[in-house]
């Protein structure tokens, strides 16, 4: 497993990352034990979480996801050895929040009260890096390509979020602060409002990244390299669907986007269907796995830190980590370049 430098915190990650959100939803407590143990024993040090998964988010199961994670920590002793990454919500998740005042975003009252709802869960006292999940403005986050106007909607205002962040930091509950689902004039309103307040600076960022959406590399990329802000993209298999488990309406048992509609039209509509196809039949043209393809793309780019996996099964977990030492060949490399310059981000 190769490792990489978070930023300037002087943590170094495995280039693949444990996603959690399925646990506690598709995944059950032993299985997802399983996974951890198997991942940690294959050089993954970076595990990630949230304090409202497991997805599709249910008041009733919410925090679900880092109470497994947190059973497992205890269990095995490999607090210590491993990178823990967890997120804050905000008012677009107020709905299913409850371990606090449901109608608050990302206040620093609320962010004090997550935190230690977060570490309640997780049985630790601190965590590596805590992110805030999606912004509580109204922008165009989740690839929505225009903006046209500013919305109120009471959200607190970024520099109330960070100093919330700087205060769990002062207090030893944090290390590191990151980003999710942010914008380019986001992140450089965080490294503005650090940089004339004297406040923590963010080290990540973790936004959709993956063959049917590179919408990343409009902008964000630029900023993260030169800004040396670490890119832990989320979503490398667009949803799953670049598997090419739902093509010709197949339905598998068990599969996210059989199980609910929740995304579905984000990840998997008929508009969709082409591209996937097409890359899909790029991957066996080459001989390739069409997930190991996907995966190996997005762990290999020049501006990626650490790429998030998920799966519903220890199978699919094995198949995903293998993706670490594929390097894909220039042929293939020009094959995805010439479909994309066709089908640019049919996901966004």
């Amino acid at each position: 497993m190769e490792y990489r430098k978070l930023s300037n915190t002087g943590l170094e990650v495995s280039k693949i990352c444990l996603g959690t959100m399925n646990f506690g939803q598709q995944v059950a407590e032993s299985d997802a034990h399983e996974q951890l143990d198997y991942a940690t024993s294959n050089g993954i040090n970076f595990i990630d979480t949230a304090e409202v998964y497991p997805i599709p988010p249910e008041r009733i199961k919410q925090g679900t996801t880092e109470r497994f994670v947190g059973n497992w920590l205890k269990k095995s002793g490999k607090r210590n050895d491993l990178i823990i990454a967890s997120k804050v919500s905000g008012l677009a998740q107020a709905s299913v929040m409850g371990t606090r005042d449901s109608s608050g975003g990302l206040t620093r009252d609320n962010i004090k009260k997550a935190i230690d709802g977060t570490l309640e869960r997780l049985q630790v006292d601190y965590i590596d890096l805590y992110q805030v999940h999606v912004p509580d403005r109204i922008s165009n986050y989740f690839g929505v390509r225009n903006f046209e106007k500013v919305v109120e909607n009471g959200a607190a205002s970024i520099e109330e979020t960070l100093e919330g962040l700087a205060d769990v930091v002062k207090s030893g509950k944090v290390r590191f602060i990151g980003v999710s689902n942010e914008t380019p004039w986001g992140v450089m309103e965080y490294l503005r409002l650090a940089r004339e307040k004297g406040l923590p600076r963010v080290v990540s960022i973790q936004n959709q990244y993956s063959l049917t959406n590179r919408t990343f590399e409009i902008g964000l990329s630029e900023i993260c390299v030169r800004e040396n802000i670490a890119v832990l993209p989320y979503s490398p298999l667009g949803g799953g669907v670049l598997s090419g488990k739902y093509l010709d309406g197949a339905r598998p048992a068990n599969a996210r986007h059989i199980l609910t509609d929740r995304n579905r039209e984000r990840y998997n509509a008929e508009h969709l269907q082409p591209a996937i196809k097409a890359y899909v039949e790029i991957a066996r043209k080459h001989d390739l796995d069409p997930v190991q393809m996907a995966l190996a793309f997005v762990n290999n780019r020049p501006f990626v830190t650490s790429n998030i996996i998920g799966a519903t099964t220890l199978e699919q977990l094995k198949s995903d980590i293998a993706s670490a030492d594929m390097v894909l060949s220039a042929e293939v490399m020009a094959d995805i370049a010439q479909l994309y310059k066709l089908m640019p981000d049919p996901q966004a």
